[in-house]
């Protein structure tokens, strides 16, 4: 099996470099690449769908980033214990007709002792934004080093 570091169980510095890398890797937009962070046989909940297995990962996030444009994602380290991490997060993007989302949320995510994500439950909700109100304008810059997203 591939390994995936850092590795659980999780200090304060390996929690927030798992929740870097897994917001680096959701703004690449690009599936198959996110999906390896999972296990072959994952088990998501996202709002009301229910995924099993990478393979339904890789399809549900195609279809995703096809309806949902310049998509752009910070995340925030919440808690760690073990081989779990919470984390809440912010994103936003356009639909097809122009208009823009911005779309707060909070993940539970549980690893494997290789580091790769066996469990992800996310909770989301969408709020309708003008395109004057977005703050979010792709991947995070390198040099921050902590999210800046306004809790609201």
């Amino acid at each position: 099996m591939t390994s995936r570091p850092p590795l659980p169980p999780f200090d304060r510095e390996s929690a927030l470099k798992k929740v870097r890398a897994a917001e680096d890797a959701w703004n690449t937009r690009d599936p198959e690449h996110v999906a390896l962070a999972y296990t072959e046989d994952t088990v998501w909940r996202n709002r009301d769908t229910f995924l099993t297995g990478r393979a339904e990962v890789t399809a549900f996030l195609r279809e995703k980033w096809s309806r949902e444009l310049d998509y752009a994602l910070r995340k925030e380290l919440w808690s760690f214990q073990d081989d779990r991490i919470a984390v809440r997060f912010q994103y936003e993007f356009h639909d097809a007709a122009g208009q823009w989302w911005r779309c707060y949320g909070n993940e539970l995510w549980e690893f494997t002792g290789e580091g790769l994500m066996r469990r992800r439950e996310a909770s989301i909700n969408d709020v309708r934004i003008s395109e004057a109100e977005r703050r979010i304008f792709g991947p995070r810059p390198a040099e921050e080093t902590r999210s800046l997203i306004p809790v609201r």
